[in-house]
């Protein structure tokens, strides 16, 4: 099993940035892929960015150039830093680990709003 614990979340105004941080305990494997994903209201759950455990990332393109994501390793910890925020990427913002092994884990998820 791994837990995923989220902080960070918050209120900001358009065009301020806020940083996510996510903490994996537990069984956690050598080779796994972490993220982050959101939901709005009324809206499907979607992908903002992923980095594996080699570095490499991945982003939804409405975040590129304003979000990033990285990780420490050893801490198994990932985090996001969100600059230039704008009141359409208000949402829950949810943790995620994926591992060959297991599949997906998930975090209780942070609010995220940002005020025009």
């Amino acid at each position: 099993q791994v837990q995923l614990v989220e902080s960070g979340g918050g209120l900001v105004q358009a065009g301020g940035s806020l940083r996510l941080s996510c903490a994996a305990s537990g069984s956690v494997s050598s080779f796994n892929i972490m993220g982050w994903y959101r939901q709005a209201p009324g809206k499907q759950r979607e992908l903002v960015a992923t980095v594996t455990t080699g570095g490499i990332t991945n982003y939804v393109d409405s975040v590129k150039g304003r979000f990033t994501i990285s990780r420490d390793s050893a801490k198994n910890t990932v985090y996001l830093q969100m600059n230039s925020l704008s009141p359409e990427d208000t949402a829950v913002y949810y943790c995620n680990l994926w591992n060959a092994q297991s599949g997906d884990y998930w975090g209780q998820g942070t609010q995220v709003t940002v005020s025009s």
